[in-house]
């Protein structure tokens, strides 16, 4: 126990796992101080993306009623894009916007300053615009609080949920520094469109919206893809790519940057954000290593959350990471909660944090699927041929100039031989295995 600490539980960070924490351990009874580093909450998250809504509902039952949410997501698309074409699947179901499935887009900023508007409502303290420099430790090397600017606060818990760049983690806990090939970097843009324009465009119900991830030309081949999500007058457009490659002038030589330009002009996306004013242009890293890159995230004194414990899981098909910074922020303010009424704050006496986190889908869905970054790691041809591949077969099933046709299996056959029956057999495989 820390004598007569200045507050029960210091969150540092308010994304979506700090301002849940606070929330959760504010509501308990527990003193709990806020460290943003933004000017406000939300100030420095760019995500324009989807939250499903089950971690949610366990902390906030009818959020629907009252949380800046943008679109219910009942519409989903997956394209391969060559540098000419698409071929894409499209799906819309009722199943997907039924109570505990349902997913719903949204913009982090006026999200993440509702979630600090509901801690401060339970009793959470803010301190806004200033950087947590360093963690305060005892003889024992137990986390007492942190320093920011001049201030040295003290607290019986510290909760980190800074987000990916945690300098703390690595400098002040001696978590290693993610390896360039888990870390990607993140550019979106926001493009205004009213809400009836939106809806004739993505085919979508009034209110209803879409959710859109892109494969190949949007990255020039690298390990990545492009995203878009629908929001009530606005949509969210961007791509992710691998820092490891971005980086490498070598191996790609076209800037992010230069990638994002491109892809707004592909004959796939430019009709959808034709007429459309960009009103925000944000950049972020992400972390995209999956089970391999999670981090300790139990510490004497201190607990670790959200995107700087490494909870985020892109499958191609499925981009996850803010249900699992929601359901980590939960259990670390139960545990740190529990841990201050046990008069235990070691590694040991916050060891709940792990059993809950372990017990829960957040650790056993990255289990689950820990293989799939390295299989999309070495799956060059996934990013550069299959998207050439998908457009010749297509061109060759639809494609009618008055020349007598052959057997369509006829005109597969060259298309797939050429790649390698074999070859494109067992990278099929090793993909359905690992997901």
């Amino acid at each position: 126990m820390v004598a007569e600490a200045d507050f029960d539980i210091i969150v540092v960070g308010s994304g979506c796992a700090g301002g849940v924490a606070a929330y959760v351990a504010a509501s308990a009874g527990k003193s709990v101080l806020v460290v943003e580093r933004g000017n406000f909450a939300g100030a420095k998250n760019m995500t324009g993306g989807r939250i499903y809504s089950h971690s949610l509902k366990q902390v906030f039952p009818d959020f629907e009623s009252e949380a800046p949410v943008e679109r219910k997501i009942t519409h989903e698309r997956i394209a391969l894009l060559d540098p000419s074409s698409q071929m894409a699947i499209d799906f819309t179901s009722s199943e997907l916007g039924e109570e505990g499935k349902d997913s719903y887009s949204v913009l982090r900023g006026p999200f993440d300053q509702w979630l600090a508007e509901k801690a401060e409502e339970a009793g959470a303290e803010y301190i806004c615009g200033i950087a947590v420099e360093e963690l305060i430790k005892d003889g024992s090397g137990r986390v007492t609080g942190v320093r920011a600017g001049d201030d040295e606060i003290t607290a019986e818990v510290v909760i980190l949920a800074e987000g990916t760049n945690s300098m703390l983690s690595e400098r002040c806990l001696g978590n290693a520094r993610p390896k360039a090939n888990q870390m990607a970097v993140g550019i979106k843009e926001v493009f205004e469109l009213p809400s009836d324009v939106i809806e004739d465009r993505f085919l979508v119900p009034e209110g209803e919206g879409a959710a859109m991830l892109f494969v190949g030309d949007c990255t020039k081949g690298s390990v990545g893809g492009g995203f878009l999500y629908t929001n009530k007058e606005s949509i969210s457009l961007g791509l992710v790519a691998t820092i490891s490659l971005a980086a490498d002038g070598s191996r790609n030589e076209v800037p992010v940057y230069q990638m994002l330009e491109d892809f707004k002009g592909h004959p796939a996306v430019a009709p959808i954000i034709r007429g459309a004013k960009m009103v925000e242009h944000s950049g972020h890293m992400v972390p995209e290593g999956g089970y391999d890159m999670i981090p300790t995230y139990v510490f004497d004194g201190c607990l670790i959350a959200g995107e700087t414990a490494g909870l985020c899981m892109n499958m191609g098909y499925q981009v996850r990471g803010m249900d699992f910074a929601v359901a980590s922020g939960r259990m670390a303010a139960e545990a740190a909660v529990a841990a201050i009424d046990a008069g235990d704050t070691s590694a040991a006496g916050l060891a709940s944090y792990k059993t809950a986190m372990e017990g829960s889908f957040v650790i056993q869905d990255l289990r689950t699927f820990s293989k799939w970054p390295h299989v999309m790691e070495e799956w060059s041809s996934m990013f550069t041929d299959y998207p050439v591949m998908v457009k010749e077969v297509f061109n060759a099933m639809f494609s009618v100039d008055g020349a007598p046709q052959r057997p369509l299996m006829k005109r597969m056959g060259p298309i797939i031989k050429k790649r390698g029956v074999l070859k494109l057999g067992r990278e099929v495989m090793k993909a359905v295995k690992a997901l």
